[in-house]
């Protein structure tokens, strides 16, 4: 890995180092890799229901909730979504997801902060649960 291969960004917890190719466009709410070393806490696909099992009415009060509900299993691996290494992202209508950009991201701001892991982003047919806009899987890594 050359040195123009690694770089620091503000707000990148110690441990993980964001990996963007020299020459290559600054990713907007992503990254293209991320290096880390530690304990890893994986977090299976969160909808966006509350504890009692309630779905907000709507795309961005789901994804506010399903972000919740991520950081809320991180911390009972002893993680935080600041050591998130990866997600995808599971949306049941792109068109919507992008009609939404400002609010989601506002949203993602707020419960993650603006630290942007590696993600993927995927439009499927449907989901088990039949309320559910979107589900969200993700990856921490606690560095050693």
């Amino acid at each position: 890995m050359s040195e123009n291969t690694i770089r620091k960004f503000p707000g990148t917890p110690g441990g993980l180092t964001v990996l963007n190719p020299a020459g290559w466009p600054q990713p907007k709410g992503y990254a293209n890799g991320i290096k880390a070393r530690g304990e890893m806490v994986f977090v299976g696909g969160m909808v966006g229901w509350d504890e009692r099992g309630v779905f907000p009415h709507g795309l961005v009060a789901q994804i506010r909730q399903a972000l919740g509900n991520i950081a809320a299993v991180l911390a009972e691996g002893g993680a935080r979504p600041d050591q998130i290494v990866r997600m995808t992202w599971y949306v049941v209508d792109m068109e919507e997801y992008r009609s939404a950009l400002p609010e989601i991201g506002a949203v993602y701001r707020e419960v993650m902060g603006r630290h942007f892991p590696a993600m993927a982003l995927v439009e499927v047919k449907s989901l088990v649960e039949r309320e559910a806009r979107v589900e969200i899987e993700a990856t921490a890594m606690i560095p050693d």
